[in-house]
């Protein structure tokens, strides 16, 4: 059964992203709405999809690296359609769902695991802990997004390409609202993540923080981010340098995320999770 909504689910994003594709190029709105309305399908299969391996383990199906992909992808569209209501900026799904799918189509080519769960991972703080964080990442990577927008706009603008991209994509301004916003209340979901993250250990190994290698380097992540928000509120930064930092920021994420659990070890790497 899990893998029939999975399959739905990907299905559809990949329904989406191409529909987001034609309208960046196309610019007509009801190809967006097709395609927006064909997301939030993508999504609610996903969303079943998830509550049902919830179910069938008895915590967040982030245990190995396929379902943390897919858990991931899911909190990126989730954010996406909260800001899409925020923001009305249609041509943004166009860099969110791909990057989403792109997410699942990873997560789709790896086996599935059928291990049961240490007893140790079913634990209510534990599920705070990855929703807060995961959440986080996702409005952190909006902000990557955002930034990844507001350069090749501004590149257009200087090399005067008033062109075919160039109306396409949003003002400067707007990118760089984007931007701030998505680090403004993603640091705050980052921070109570690792909190949480903190708690959990106390209960499930004795102690609230043992300089684990994903430990230190959510630590440093957390670090970055403090950084460029302290950056952005206090010195004024914005436009170009926020940008860029927010896409530094974001690379030291994608390691913490991935790379750390993949070849550092310790107890929050993959190969250790899931197996009684």
């Amino acid at each position: 059964m899990a893998p029939l909504w999975f399959n739905a689910a990907l299905c559809f994003e990949l329904l989406a992203t191409g529909g987001f594709i034609v309208f960046i190029i196309r610019q007509e709105k009801w190809i967006f709405r097709c395609s927006y309305w064909i997301l939030v399908t993508g999504f609610l299969f996903h969303t079943i999809f998830l509550g049902y391996r919830y179910y069938l383990l008895g915590v967040a199906p982030i245990l190995d690296l396929k379902s943390a992909l897919s858990f991931f992808a899911w909190s990126i569209i989730c954010v996406y359609l909260i800001i899409q209501g925020r923001f009305k900026l249609m041509v943004l799904g166009s860099f969110v769902a791909p990057f989403a799918a792109f997410l699942m189509i990873i997560s789709s080519a790896m086996p599935w695991t059928q291990e049961p769960v240490k007893p140790l991972f079913k634990s209510l703080w534990l599920t705070i802990h990855v929703g807060t964080v995961f959440i986080g990442d996702a409005l952190l990577a909006i902000a990557f997004l955002a930034a990844i927008m507001y350069l090749i706009q501004e590149y257009q603008i200087k090399q005067k390409r008033l062109g075919a991209i160039y109306s396409r994509l949003p003002s400067l301004a707007t990118l760089d609202s984007i931007n701030y916003y998505s680090i403004i209340y993603g640091f705050p979901f980052l921070t109570v993540g690792m909190i949480t993250g903190s708690v959990y250990a106390q209960y499930a190994l004795g102690s609230y923080w043992q300089w684990d290698p994903k430990e230190a380097w959510s630590l440093i992540s957390w670090l970055f981010y403090a950084a460029l928000l302290h950056q952005r509120i206090a010195v004024g930064w914005q436009g170009r340098r926020a940008a860029i930092m927010a896409i530094v920021c974001f690379s030291v994420l994608v390691f913490t995320f991935v790379g750390v659990s993949l070849l550092m070890g310790g107890y929050h790497s993959f190969s250790s999770m899931g197996v009684r």
